[in-house]
C-alpha cells in the first residue's frame, strides 16, 4: 500500500477505517471520533454513558489530543478512574477552520502513535 503523507489523505483514511469498525453505516464525524478517543482513554470498554458523561468523555479526548501541543497535561485519576488534566497554556483564538485543522491533525497524530493506520 502506498504511504499516505498529507493530512487530508490520512484523515479520509482514518474516517473510513473507524467508520467500518465502529459505525453502523453512517460515516463518523469528528465529534464521533473524539468520543471514541474519550472512551479509549477512559479504558472501561463499551459501556452505556449518560449525557454528561459523554460530554466529559469528549473533554478527556480533547485534553489528550492537545496534550502533545502543550495545552494540557495529565494531572490525576479520580476515585472513579476518570483522568483529569490541567491547563498548561490557554488555547489561542482560532478561526473555526483553523480549529478543525488543529483537531484533525491532533486526531491523526493520536492514531499514528497507536499505529492504527499501518495495517
Amino acid at each position: 500500500m502506498e504511504k499516505v503523507v498529507n493530512l487530508k489523505e490520512k484523515w479520509n483514511l482514518l474516517v473510513t477505517k473507524l467508520t467500518e469498525q465502529f459505525a453502523d453505516g453512517d460515516e463518523l464525524n469528528m465529534d464521533g471520533i473524539i468520543y471514541l478517543i474519550g472512551v479509549q482513554e477512559l479504558g472501561t470498554g463499551q459501556t452505556s454513558f449518560k449525557k454528561d458523561e459523554k460530554v466529559n468523555l469528549m473533554h478527556i479526548a480533547i485534553c489528550k489530543l492537545l496534550e502533545p501541543y502543550g495545552y494540557y497535561e495529565f494531572d490525576y485519576f479520580d476515585d472513579d478512574s476518570w483522568p483529569h488534566y490541567k491547563i498548561i497554556t490557554e488555547l489561542p483564538n482560532l478561526k473555526p477552520g483553523e480549529q478543525t485543522v488543529l483537531m484533525k491533525e491532533a486526531i491523526v497524530n493520536y492514531f499514528d502513535n497507536l499505529k492504527y493506520l499501518e495495517d
